[in-house]
């Protein structure tokens, strides 16, 4: 049955708020999550390593990621694919900071999440 979602959950994270469309606490959703993600310039995340295979879609601004082997800009209108198990970071150095969206399969849980 189709399923119409209001609003996202917001969840609030240091330094880059998560607007959680579809997922585990906005939907119940395990399968895959869709967030929102704005982060503003200067923003670093923690390096992690995951437990899901995440697409990320950026639609303005550039976003900067890091993995063990290499690190790129993705700027507005590409995307990134961070598979399962690979160590990952993301930062926003450029003025403007980045908004992104993040799909997660499985869906994002913190408990998937490894920080190092």
């Amino acid at each position: 049955m189709a399923k119409l979602i209001a609003a996202p959950a917001i969840i609030q994270t240091v330094g880059t708020p998560v607007e959680e469309i579809i997922g585990r606490l906005n939907t119940k959703t395990a399968e895959i999550s869709i967030a929102r993600m704005h982060s503003r310039k200067g923003w670093v995340e923690a390096g992690q390593v995951r437990q899901f295979n995440e697409y990320v879609l950026v639609f303005k601004g550039a976003l900067h990621v890091k993995t063990r082997r290499r690190e790129f800009m993705a700027r507005a209108g590409q995307a990134v694919i961070v598979k399962a198990g690979e160590w990952v970071q993301y930062s926003t150095p450029e003025a403007g900071g980045a908004r992104y969206l993040a799909i997660c399969v499985p869906a994002y849980s913190p408990k998937l999440v490894h920080k190092s």
